[in-house]
C-alpha cells in the first residue's frame, strides 16, 4: 500500500508538469541514451569496406566522379550527395562521417518518437528507446544509406500524417504538410531504391480516405523528392544506373551474400560475426547462445510485423475515422515493406535495420489491444508496462545483439574492455579491431610514398583476385593523394571477380596495387566461396613487381602486399 501511494503521488506530480516540460524531459532522456555510448562509438572499430566507402565515395563525388559511372554503388546517389556536401563544409574525416551517422540515427529515433507520440509522451519515449537500443549497435556510427533512408521515410510519413490530422480540423497547413512529407519520403528513395515498396505502400495507407487535393499534394511532393534520379540518370547514363542499382545487386551479388534461411540454431553463418569482429558476449543473466538468439530473432521479427498488421487492420475496421488506427496501419505496412532487407541476408545487422521500427511499435500494439478490452484508464502506467515488457523480451531473448551491445559501447565510453586500434596518416584516422592489422597497415602506409607519386592510380584488392568477398576500402581514404583506379572500390563476390568484370583492365591501368590477405579465410555457405575470373591475377604477374609484404597471417601469408608496375 505505501508503495502504491508513493507511485500515485509521483504520477500526480508528473501530471502537473506543463506539456512542454514533459516533452523536454522525454527528449532529454533520449539525448542521454545517445550520449552514454557516444565516446565508445566514436572510437570503435569500423567495418573496413562499408565505412571505408562511405568515406571514399563522397570524396570521389567532390572530385567529379559519378556513382555507377566511375565507381560501383549499389544504392541511390542521395546519401553520397548529402555526405559530399557535409564533407565540403566540415572536411573529409572519420569524425565528420560518424557524426553524420549519428545524425541519421537521431533522425530515425525522433521519427519513431513522433509517430508514437499519437499515443502520448510516455509511449513515445518508450518506443523511441527501444528503437535506439536496436539501431545503435549493429555497425556503430557508420553513415550507411539504409539508416538515413529509413529516417527520411519515417519523417516524411510523419509529416503526411500530421497533415491528415490538420485536414480533419480544416487547417490550411494540411496541404503544405502533405507536399513536404511526400518530398521527404520521396527523397528517401534517393538513399535506398529498395525502400520503394515500403514507402509507396505506407504512403498510400497514410493518405487513404483523405481528399483528392491532399492526395495530389502528397503525390506531387513524392515526385519532387525522387526527381533527383533524373539528374543521376543523365549524369551516369540509364544503362549504368540500371546495371549498378538493379541488375548487379539482384542477380549477380545476391548469390555471394545471402545466407541460409532461417539462420541455423547451433552456429553462425555470417563470417564477420564468427571472426570476432563482434566482441564475444559477456552477459550476466541466463541467455541463449548467439546463434540461438539469432534464430529466435528471425521468427520474433516476422511475428512482430504480423502482429502489427493484424492489430492495425482490426483497428481500422473497428473505427475507420480514428487517426491512431491510420498511423498504426502506416507503420505496420512500412515494417512489412522492409522485411525483404532482413531476409536477403539473415544476420544481426540486417535484422536490426528492420527491427528498429516494428519492435519499437510493439508497445503500441499492446496498448491498442489493452485499450479495446479495458478502456483507456491510467494510460501512463499502461505505456510503462507495455514498453517494459518489450524491453524485457529484448534483454532476456536477444541481449547479445541489442542490450549487451549497447551496454558494451557505454562501457567503452568509460574506458572498459575497448578493442580498437588507431591507424593514422597525415591527420586522417581509422580504427581497426586487430592490433596485428593496425601495425601492418601503419608500416604499409609509411612505405607507399616511396613507390608512388601524388596522382598515381591505386587499386586496393585481395591477394587472390579470383575471390573478392570485400575490400579494405578504408586505405583509399588514408591515401587521398592517390586516385582510385578501379570501378570496384567496393568489392563484391560475383561482381568484381565475374568473367566480364572490368577488374583486370582497371589493374592494367594502375600504377600501384595494395592487396590484402586479412580476409583470406573468408568462409560462408554461399557463392562467395566460388573462384572467379583469373584475368586480374594474370595482369598482376605480367605487369607488377612485389615491393614488400607487411604483417603475417596464421597460415604464414602476408596481411598486406604492396605492388608497383615493374617499369617503374
Amino acid at each position: 500500500m505505501p508503495d502504491r501511494r508513493i507511485a500515485s503521488r509521483v504520477l500526480e506530480r508528473w501530471e502537473r508538469v506543463p506539456p512542454w516540460g514533459r516533452t523536454a524531459v522525454a527528449l532529454g532522456i533520449l539525448a542521454l541514451a545517445f550520449t552514454l555510448p557516444l565516446r565508445g562509438l566514436l572510437r570503435s572499430q569500423g567495418p573496413p569496406m562499408e565505412e571505408g566507402f562511405m568515406l571514399v565515395f563522397p570524396e570521389r563525388v567532390l572530385a567529379g566522379d559519378v556513382p555507377n559511372l566511375d565507381f560501383l554503388h549499389l544504392y541511390g546517389p542521395g546519401s553520397l550527395w548529402v555526405l559530399a556536401a557535409v564533407y565540403k563544409v566540415f572536411g573529409v574525416s572519420l569524425a565528420t562521417e560518424r557524426v553524420f551517422g549519428l545524425v541519421q540515427q537521431v533522425g530515425l529515433v525522433l521519427a519513431v518518437f513522433g509517430l508514437a507520440r499519437f499515443w502520448g509522451r510516455t509511449a513515445a519515449l518508450g518506443c523511441a528507446l527501444i528503437s535506439l537500443v536496436i539501431i545503435v549497435p549493429p555497425i556503430g556510427l557508420t553513415a550507411l544509406a539504409w539508416t538515413g533512408g529509413v529516417a527520411l521515410a519515417l519523417l516524411g510519413l510523419l509529416a503526411i500524417l500530421h497533415g491528415r490530422r490538420r485536414l480533419e480540423a480544416a487547417n490550411p497547413a494540411a496541404l503544405r504538410l502533405a507536399t513536404f512529407g511526400g518530398a521527404v519520403a520521396g527523397f528517401s528513395l534517393l538513399y535506398r531504391l529498395d525502400l520503394a515498396v515500403a514507402v509507396g505502400a505506407a504512403g498510400l495507407a497514410a493518405i487513404w480516405g483523405t481528399s483528392r487535393r491532399f492526395q495530389l499534394r502528397a503525390a506531387v511532393g513524392t515526385a519532387l523528392g525522387v526527381a533527383g534520379y533524373v539528374v543521376h540518370l543523365a549524369m551516369a547514363g540509364p544503362g549504368n544506373v540500371v546495371r549498378g542499382m538493379v541488375l548487379e545487386p539482384v542477380f549477380d551479388l545476391r548469390g555471394g551474400r545471402k545466407l541460409p534461411v532461417p539462420p541455423p540454431w547451433d552456429h553462425l553463418d555470417g563470417f564477420l560475426q564468427r571472426s570476432g569482429a563482434i566482441l564475444p558476449p559477456r552477459w550476466p543473466l541466463p541467455h541463449l547462445s548467439s546463434p540461438q538468439q539469432l534464430f529466435v530473432w528471425f521468427f520474433v521479427l516476422i511475428g512482430a510485423v504480423v502482429l502489427l498488421l493484424a492489430v492495425a487492420a482490426w483497428d481500422v475496421r473497428r473505427d475507420p475515422a480514428r487517426l491512431q488506427a491510420r498511423v498504426l496501419l502506416t507503420v505496420a505496412i512500412f515494417s512489412a515493406g522492409m522485411l525483404p532487407q532482413a531476409m536477403q541476408r539473415v544476420d544481426s545487422a540486417h535484422f536490426a535495420w528492420v527491427s528498429c521500427v516494428p519492435f519499437a511499435f510493439l508497445p503500441i500494439a499492446i496498448l491498442e489491444l489493452r485499450g479495446a478490452r479495458r478502456g483507456a484508464r491510467r494510460p501512463m502506467l499502461a505505456s510503462l508496462l507495455a514498453t517494459g515488457g518489450v524491453l524485457l523480451v529484448m534483454i532476456l531473448v536477444i541481449p547479445h545483439f541489442t542490450a549487451w551491445s549497447y551496454g558494451d559501447y557505454v562501457a567503452q565510453s568509460f574506458g572498459r574492455h575497448r578493442l580498437a586500434f588507431r591507424i593514422e596518416r597525415n591527420g586522417r584516422i581509422f580504427y581497426y579491431g586487430r592490433d596485428d592489422v593496425q601495425r601492418a597497415a601503419q608500416a604499409l602506409l609509411a612505405k607507399v610514398p616511396e613507390v608512388a607519386n601524388p596522382g598515381d592510380r591505386l587499386l586496393v584488392g585481395t591477394t587472390d583476385l579470383r575471390k573478392t568477398p570485400l575490400s579494405e576500402a578504408y586505405l583509399y581514404y588514408l591515401l587521398p593523394e592517390l586516385t582510385p583506379s578501379t570501378y570496384y572500390i567496393e568489392m563484391d563476390p560475383g561482381v568484381a571477380n565475374a568473367e566480364d568484370s572490368r577488374l583486370a583492365d582497371d589493374l592494367a591501368g594502375s600504377d600501384v596495387a595494395i592487396l590484402s590477405g586479412v580476409w583470406n579465410d573468408w568462409e560462408e555457405p554461399n557463392d562467395s566461396r566460388k573462384v572467379g575470373s583469373d584475368a586480374a591475377n594474370r595482369v598482376l604477374k605480367r605487369d607488377f613487381c612485389l615491393v614488400e609484404q607487411f604483417g603475417q597471417r596464421a597460415d604464414g601469408g602476408a596481411l598486406y602486399e604492396l605492388w608497383r608496375r615493374c617499369e617503374r
